[in-house]
């Protein structure tokens, strides 16, 4: 078995590759998704993008090095307040954090997770503003703040 560089919202991770049938078919019992796991595995992933050591981030956040280290490994339950010590040590908000969680939550269960505007209402805000509107500098002044267009 080998692994391979896979690149998941600019996070690179290692997958296993190469495995025979017998692995794959060992492996459809569905895995246990823990919650710290997959919050701690965030956090070590954006301090080691910033270049950061667990040292510099503990100080930062004013937790134990140890606690730190312990909730990277997921194997502590790190409570609200301190999530958002850790988040703004890394200067990361809380909501970013928790939405890479969420994906790869959604991705251990197999779900498909848009990165994208629905084409709904992708299509919806071109029949309003035209094909060729792509952002909101394509609208028109009335437009962009429809509540001060009619002051």
């Amino acid at each position: 078995m080998t692994k391979q560089p896979v690149s998941v919202n600019g996070v690179v991770r290692w997958k296993d590759v190469g495995q025979s049938d017998h692995s794959a078919s060992e492996r459809q019992e569905p895995r246990m998704i823990v919650l710290r796991h997959e919050i701690g595995e965030v956090l070590r992933d954006v301090r080691q993008r910033q270049g950061r050591t667990l040292r510099e981030v503990s100080h930062s956040a004013r937790v134990s090095l140890g606690y730190l280290s312990e909730v990277e490994r997921g194997q502590k339950e790190a409570s609200s307040e301190l999530l958002a010590s850790i988040c703004a040590a890394l200067d990361v908000p809380m909501s970013q954090m928790l939405r890479e969680v969420s994906d790869r939550l959604a991705e251990a269960e197999g779900m498909q997770v848009p990165d994208t505007v629905p084409n709904e209402l992708s299509e919806e805000f071109r029949r309003e503003y035209g094909t060729s509107a792509v952002s909101a500098e394509d609208l028109p002044p009335h437009g962009r703040n429809r509540s001060v267009a009619g002051k």
